[in-house]
């Protein structure tokens, strides 16, 4: 599970995130909501640490143990068992499909293998592994950039608009994968979309963003009753 606690952020005299405060449980995918510009990819980057927070806490429950991550650099939150898939994928357009993926097990032991669950839910993966990045279609590559979060088996998963520019057949394939892995109750997912649709079907939980603030929140269910969509285009 992860918690955060109090979270503040500020860039220049602006204060971009508000005493933020959620928890993501294990075995549970929780939607993060909001439209462009509410901080929600400044949040993510603050728990992976690429931004530091101003204030506050973000702790990490994993293996029966505490993780304190508020101050911890980048690298340590992913040893931790946090895997992040950015906005606009940053694979390695150089590097092969299996390289790319071998970039995922940074953190783990010398010949630890990649694990055979990428390529049952992405097929397509191992079929390409030898074909550069930059050689794949858009939605191949954001197949490759959630792959390459699950090789170092993380606990927390962190997803930055995975439908952005993606075509609906691949998007139904990643909605596919992210139910997979909830269901094993392994795994805790925070999912940011605009994409209501996509959030709706799959969130057990929900979080709507409005200027740094979490202004909703409630079960995925109570979506439609809560009138999320329409907060969104307002």
């Amino acid at each position: 599970m992860l918690t955060v606690d109090n979270l503040n952020q500020y860039y220049g005299g602006s204060h971009i995130l508000r005493n933020l405060g959620f928890e993501v449980p294990m075995g549970k995918v929780t939607c993060l909501l909001g439209r462009n510009g509410v901080g929600k990819t400044t949040l993510l980057k603050t728990l992976m640490g690429l931004v530091p927070s101003a204030t506050g806490s973000i702790r990490l429950e994993a293996g029966g143990t505490t993780h304190d991550l508020t101050r911890t650099p980048s690298y340590a939150r992913v040893k931790a068992g946090i895997g992040y898939v950015p906005q606009g994928r940053e694979i390695f357009p150089r590097l092969t499909v299996e390289e790319n993926l071998q970039m995922g097990l940074a953190t783990c032991s010398a010949r630890t293998p990649l694990p055979d669950r990428i390529f049952e839910m992405f097929p397509v993966l191992l079929q390409m592994m030898r074909r550069r990045g930059g050689d794949l279609s858009g939605g191949q590559q954001q197949q490759l950039a959630i792959g390459r979060a699950l090789a170092m088996g993380p606990k927390l998963l962190i997803l930055d608009e995975p439908t952005e520019g993606i075509q609906p057949s691949i998007i139904k394939d990643i909605e596919r994968a992210i139910r997979t892995l909830a269901a094993t109750g392994e795994m805790a997912i925070l999912l940011v979309e605009q994409y209501y649709d996509f959030a709706e079907s799959l969130a057990d939980h929900y979080l709507l963003m409005e200027r740094g603030e979490i202004i909703m929140r409630g079960r995925g269910d109570e979506m439609v009753a809560h009138g999320v969509r329409e907060a969104l285009s307002v």
